[in-house]
């Protein structure tokens, strides 16, 4: 899932600081998870501000609250028609691609990010999430055994480990550990130690071409075409 962390306070009332009625929009999957971006993060938001804005002085601006199951969804944003009349100005607690729905959906309405998007990640324990994925968009985890060495490596080396570990933690980050030992007993465990054998070259991420878009089979039959998903 998509991990994020709520922007400071202070970067908040700036940015709205130019309107008078703002809505604060939580988002209902991956923000809501990692308590970033729910329906429980917005209401404390909300008193944050007016808090932050009595001690100042300044109680002229106007708060509404709303969470929609998901804000990347055109489907969704739909609900939010109505509820966005008469807005001034709307903070997403989505991720950046909820952001930019939102502002591609309402052009004339200014619509900030209320949280800084982190990265692709699980969590490990309650509260706590690390990070699994880079999107990359050439996954070779069959070779690794399910365990991402760009990612979960400090290094990214892709043909580990290094002679840096130490007790099967890394050298970097002595508090995390190797990424490559964890392939190395996965791999064990699994019976398929001969791909510890195998040399990957370099990753080469200029080809990545910006922006990605991917056409599944339902876009394929809206648009009378028919083949493979295409990137």
């Amino acid at each position: 899932m998509i991990v994020a962390e709520q922007k400071p306070l202070e970067d908040i009332i700036r940015m709205v600081r130019p309107y008078k009625k703002v809505l604060l929009l939580g988002c209902g999957t991956c923000t809501t998870v990692c308590n970033a971006g729910g329906e429980t993060e917005v209401a404390f938001l909300h008193d944050a501000l007016r808090m932050a804005e009595a001690r100042a002085g300044d109680g002229r601006r106007e708060y509404s609250e709303a969470t929609l199951k998901r804000q990347c969804d055109p489907e969704f944003l739909e609900h939010l028609t109505e509820r966005v009349e008469g807005v001034d100005a709307v903070v997403s607690l989505a991720c950046g691609t909820g952001v930019q729905a939102l502002a591609e959906r309402f052009a004339d309405l200014p619509v900030f990010p209320g949280v800084n998007t982190s990265f692709i990640g699980m969590a490990v324990e309650w509260g706590v999430w690390d990070e699994r994925c880079a999107a990359c968009g050439d996954c070779r985890l069959e070779d690794t055994g399910g365990i991402c060495p760009i990612t979960r490596c400090t290094k990214g080396i892709l043909n580990g480990p290094c002679a840096g570990p130490k007790k099967g933690h890394c050298e970097v980050s002595p508090d995390m550990e190797c990424a490559w030992i964890l392939i190395y007993r996965r791999l064990e465990r699994l019976g398929q130690l001969e791909r510890m054998r195998r040399y990957y070259p370099p990753r080469n991420f200029r080809p990545i071409s910006r922006p990605r878009r991917i056409v599944g089979k339902a876009g394929l039959e809206a648009r009378g075409s028919h083949g493979d998903v295409t990137a």
